[in-house]
């Protein structure tokens, strides 16, 4: 299955097939969800089928929008694709640009709308075994001091949104732990 997703070829936005704008290192966009409760992220470990950064720790999900799809809509629905989860409203946080090796030849360059959703202590967490190997609920502050000891456990996306974007993602959160 040939899988679109919006990428810029010559300053202009449109459709690109999505291995091709990784191989190319093409400006793409993107979505992360960061699902909290009280202070604890929910991670996700990518499953080994995954066709780059496989079995690596990252946050609880991100994907690629459809070419006409609302932002919002697709981290609906990816947190349900992806995990199970349903009935969670995710609130923008940030507008993120990042360029990252992701290995195998594959360039990740994307601007990235990020999300944050607030899950109730009974939150239902079924993972998609084609995306994800396990997942596990960290504190805030024990899984960024995780990432800088064991970097190499982490994506890329992960480790550079918690090094360089953490006031923007969750400050507020944070404030109120």
């Amino acid at each position: 299955m040939t899988i679109m997703i919006p990428a810029w070829e010559n300053g202009i936005l449109k459709p690109v097939e999505k291995l091709d704008a990784h191989l190319r290192g093409l400006k793409h966009k993107a979505i992360s969800v960061f699902v909290m409760n009280r202070g604890r992220v929910l991670i996700q470990q990518r499953a080994m089928g995954k066709y780059h950064t496989p079995g690596l720790w990252a946050n609880t999900c991100c994907t690629h929008p459809a070419w006409d799809e609302d932002d919002t809509d697709c981290a609906i629905r990816r947190l349900d694709e992806e995990l199970g989860i349903k009935g969670l409203y995710p609130s923008h946080r940030d507008e993120i640009e990042y360029r990252a090796d992701v290995g195998g030849g594959l360039i990740e360059h994307e601007v990235v709308q990020v999300y944050v959703a607030d899950a109730p202590n009974d939150l239902k967490v079924v993972p998609n075994p084609d995306e994800v190997m396990d997942t596990r609920w960290v504190d805030f502050y024990d899984l960024s001091a995780d990432v800088a000891r064991h970097p190499a456990q982490y994506t890329p996306w992960l480790r550079i949104y918690l090094q360089d974007h953490t006031a923007a993602i969750f400050g507020d959160l944070m404030r109120a732990v």
